[in-house]
């Protein structure tokens, strides 16, 4: 029988993956996507299926077709069995971009990660990824906060220019 708290640091260390997996995407950063896997990890979106380098390929120019993304995680419920874990992670992702004829949409994304964990090394990664749609939506946009450069707000960009990464570099 498993100790009790090592299943609880295990299933932790499985969520905070998942949630990384996001903070990647949204800030466009290859890096801290590929962290998230091991490095002959497999990853089936539907219309994707293929390695990690392939998948950050595919996604990548699809990430910058867009103006801004955000992916917010839901339900994360990890089963552990040893150094395998299988988890369905439940997400709502909004993409801020243009439609075919240019004007802004926000296009609205619900599905699930089934995905399957191994820990290697002492360390856990996702081996295979699969993306699960629920359901999709796309809205005109609105923005009403002054984005000019003028504007008092911080506000996310897709680089290392974002503030988070300011405050990664504090906690080193």
């Amino acid at each position: 029988m498993q100790d009790p708290l090592q299943t609880l640091l295990d299933k932790q260390a499985c969520t905070e993956l998942v949630y990384r997996f996001a903070r990647g995407l949204d800030r466009a950063d290859e890096a801290m996507i590929r962290d998230v896997f091991h490095p002959d990890a497999t990853d089936d979106h539907g219309g994707f299926k293929g390695n990690v380098d392939e998948f950050c390929a595919w996604v990548m120019p699809v990430l910058k077709t867009m103006e801004r993304t955000q992916h917010v995680i839901g339900n994360v419920l990890v089963d552990v069995a040893g150094d395998t874990a299988r988890a369905e992670s439940y997400f709502v992702a909004y993409h801020d971009m243009a439609d075919a004829a240019g004007a802004p949409i926000r296009m609205t994304v619900a599905g699930r990660y089934l995905d399957r964990f191994e820990r290697r090394g002492g360390s856990w990664r996702i081996s295979h990824r699969q993306f699960v749609s629920d359901w999709s939506a796309s809205d005109p946009r609105s923005d009403i906060f002054d984005r000019s450069p003028a504007s008092p707000r911080h506000f996310g960009q897709r680089s290392p220019a974002d503030p988070l990464y300011a405050q990664l570099e504090l906690t080193k």
